[in-house]
């Protein structure tokens, strides 16, 4: 028996003895531990490399090689992602939305590894992003290419994506409620009887083998400073505003800054711009080398004087005004040293920088407070809660933001304090983004898959998929007697007219020339481009079914034809297609 008779007879084993809905609940099992282990494996990768550069630096004095070590980091990921991977593996939580919004539940296999080698070559030597974007990516492949693997069925493979995504967060940061709710209200997954037992096995499983791996410690070590006072809530509500504001700068200044890198055709003057910009960031502010918790935990444990450590600026670290200042800058300057690590090539997320910007922003905005004097507040406090509003901002995700800073930091004493950020700052950028820094890309394409049935509904379905091409196409200069002769053998009573090389001219309605179809003396006198009309829309075959929808609301039309980006015709989609098709989406789109 060779490796293929083995492999299908595996396959016929499974289905015949083991249920469905069981071998699922094994694979999420499967897809914890080995997330888990690929978590854990990125953050030693990171953090050993970022320790062998880094720990003979001087505290106290600049050190010139942040100028060089990003360069060289990004370099590396450039050549190995153009030269060995040859695929674009940035952006890796809009590409699992993607092969969901898509209703492929295919992820290509090399993501399953290639995201941690080049994360951790980015991140280790400086690149200014987080490294949990790649391995949200690397679980949910991990997912996807398991449940491949066995011959799964569409549905199981989006759950299986989504099983991975909660085991990755779930195993970076040991916290698996969040790692749930990222998936439930980032990648839009829905929660339902069938859904939800696979997903919290792979992120129980996926946190215990964490906890059982590297301890029970929170991955930031937190000391509530005095009980929370109820008499600050004003100042808190404050801070999530403050919060939705900075987050709405992060993710538009992001957008931009990355547009500016994408326009540069030359992908080696990319590199050169982004390390020449990102080593000077570094240099003028070390807090910006890597994934910077560092430096969150500098802040919740109440030692801002640390951030300015190997620095230019150090001997200003006991001056609260310059300290203040530095801080400020740093969160002015992060978004451009996020973006050009990814638009001169690196590979890593926002996840991090999220929560460094959000942390750096507590900061700030506690310590002004207190200058005010009217009412003291904790900057520690505040730094933990800035987190969960930024988070909770960027990723359109209150949720998972109050839940993910609780478990990182054992914070739940102010769980009340956490939920007022995150809701406070996820309104404020509300009224600006409808999406999230993930999503919107999807969005603007109508590609993006949403918890609203309807719309989700429309996105599944494609125009091609509902184009008739049942239709007799007639041209300009065919005399009526001609016409008449297609009239008596179509099947519809709309034709097509165009032009020699397919180009979309006009159509005939049967209705129009009833009247003369059977005066056999005007048969050569009238040709059909003198009894043709315009239609009152044309679709584009890559338009959005949403869109379609609105075109036919607007026209009252209930066939119109389908064109290519030359104009030239395809067919015709009428409503009653589209509503066919809509009901069949539906039912199964809600059977999962």
């Amino acid at each position: 028996m060779n490796r293929e008779d083995r492999y299908l007879a595996l396959i016929h084993w499974r289905e015949k003895h083991i249920k469905e809905s069981n071998f699922v609940l094994i694979l999420s099992f499967v897809v914890g531990i080995l997330t888990s282990l690929a978590a854990l494996l990125l953050k030693k990768l990171i953090h050993l490399v970022e320790h062998v550069l880094t720990s003979t630096f001087s505290v106290s004095e600049a050190n010139y090689l942040y100028l060089v070590y990003p360069a060289i980091g990004i370099f590396l990921t450039l050549l190995y992602v153009r030269y060995v991977v040859k695929d674009d593996i940035g952006h890796g939580v809009t590409k699992i939305l993607y092969a969901i919004s898509r209703r492929q539940g295919r992820i290509k296999r090399h993501n399953t590894w290639t995201s941690l080698i080049a994360s951790s070559l980015t991140i280790g030597m400086g690149g200014s992003v987080g490294a949990e974007a790649p391995i949200v990516l690397t679980g949910s492949a991990i997912g996807s290419n398991l449940g491949s693997f066995f011959k799964m069925n569409h549905k199981t493979l989006m759950l299986l994506i989504g099983c991975g995504a909660a085991g990755a967060i779930s195993g970076i940061f040991k916290a698996p409620i969040a790692g749930m709710l990222f998936t439930i209200e980032v990648l839009m997954l829905d929660l339902t009887a069938a859904s939800v037992m696979p997903l919290l096995i792979a992120s129980v499983t996926a946190a215990s083998l964490s906890y059982f791996i590297t301890g029970s410690d929170a991955m930031f070590h937190f000391a509530m400073e005095g009980a929370f006072d109820m008499h600050r809530i004003p100042w808190v509500i404050v801070l999530g505003v403050a919060c939705g504001l900075v987050s709405l700068y992060l993710v538009r200044g992001m957008n931009l800054v990355e547009g500016w890198y994408k326009r540069m055709k030359n992908v080696w003057i990319k590199w050169g711009s982004g390390a020449v910009i990102l080593g000077l960031l570094i240099f003028l502010f070390p807090p910006l080398y890597g994934e910077g918790y560092t430096s969150i935990t500098a802040l919740i444990n109440g030692s801002p004087e640390q951030l300015a450590q190997g620095s230019i600026f150090y001997m200003f670290k006991d001056n609260l005004w310059l300290m203040i200042l530095y801080v400020s800058l740093i969160v002015l300057f992060k978004i451009v040293a996020t973006a050009s690590t990814n638009g001169s090539g690196g590979v890593g997320g926002v996840f991090a920088p999220s929560l460094f910007v959000g942390s750096l922003t507590g900061f700030v905005v506690a310590t002004l407070i207190n200058m005010t004097g009217i009412y003291p507040v904790s900057a520690e406090n505040f730094a933990l809660m800035g987190m969960a509003g930024l988070m909770s901002a960027v990723m359109h995700a209150p949720l998972t933001g109050v839940f993910l800073i609780a478990e990182l930091t054992g914070g739940y004493e102010l769980f009340l304090p956490l939920l007022i950020v995150s809701g406070m700052s996820y309104l404020t950028i509300y009224l600006f983004e409808e999406h999230s820094i993930y999503s919107m890309r999807l969005a603007q394409k109508g590609e993006l898959l949403t918890h609203h049935k309807d719309k989700a509904v429309l996105t599944l379905m494609k125009v091609e998929n509902v184009i008739e091409k049942d239709f007799d196409v007639v041209r300009p200069e065919m005399p009526l007697g001609e016409l008449v002769k297609v009239i008596s053998t179509a099947k519809r009573n709309i034709f097509p007219v165009v032009d020699e090389q397919g180009v979309m001219q006009g159509i005939v309605l049967l209705d129009d020339i009833r009247n003369i179809m059977f005066r056999t003396e005007l048969y050569t006198r009238f040709r059909v481009a003198k009894l043709m009309i315009s239609p009152p829309a044309m679709i584009s075959v890559q338009d959005t079914m949403e869109k379609v929808m609105k075109v036919f609301d607007d026209t009252n039309a209930w066939n119109l034809p389908v064109v290519d980006e030359s104009n030239r015709y395809i067919g015709f989609v009428s409503k009653s297609k589209i509503f066919n098709t809509y009901r069949q989406v539906l039912v199964h789109f809600s059977d999962e």
